[in-house]
């Protein structure tokens, strides 16, 4: 049982490949959800990208993962925070216009924010009870 408990650490880290391939496969999107007050986001969309693919392989060679995890932890908090929650309230999804599909969408962001701040915490788990590499995160 042990032996397919440990293919856990293999497998959450590498489940953030479905967004790395939304983000290379479908940019418009990952780009509308970059807040409006924010310049270029295509780039914030590709980088974006390479901030998953970096974090995905350094938890699975398990080099700097500790940290790799952290950042991801951050990250996936502020996008909670700063894109979900607003877009959750109204902002940036056109409220004055209230119809039944802007009524859906508010409800997705706020599951979007659930379900960020769940990941978070189990980022913040694997940082403490499974990363090896602690040497730049203590």
């Amino acid at each position: 049982m042990d032996k397919i408990l440990n293919l856990g650490k293999y497998i959450f880290p590498l489940s953030f490949l479905l967004y790395a391939g939304l983000h290379l496969g479908k940019p418009e999107v990952g780009a509308s959800f970059v807040p409006d007050y924010l310049p270029f986001p295509y780039f914030w969309n590709y980088f974006t990208l390479g901030c998953i693919v970096l974090f995905i392989v350094s938890a699975v060679i398990g080099k700097y993962d500790k940290l790799a995890y952290s950042l991801m932890a951050l990250y996936v908090i502020l996008m909670a925070v700063l894109v979900h929650l607003p877009r959750a309230m109204g902002h940036e999804l056109g409220i004055e216009n209230m119809t039944a599909d802007l009524a859906r969408e508010k409800e997705l962001e706020m599951i979007n924010v659930f379900r960020n701040i769940m990941v978070t915490g189990a980022l913040m788990a694997f940082a403490k009870f499974v990363a090896k590499d602690k040497s730049v995160v203590g």
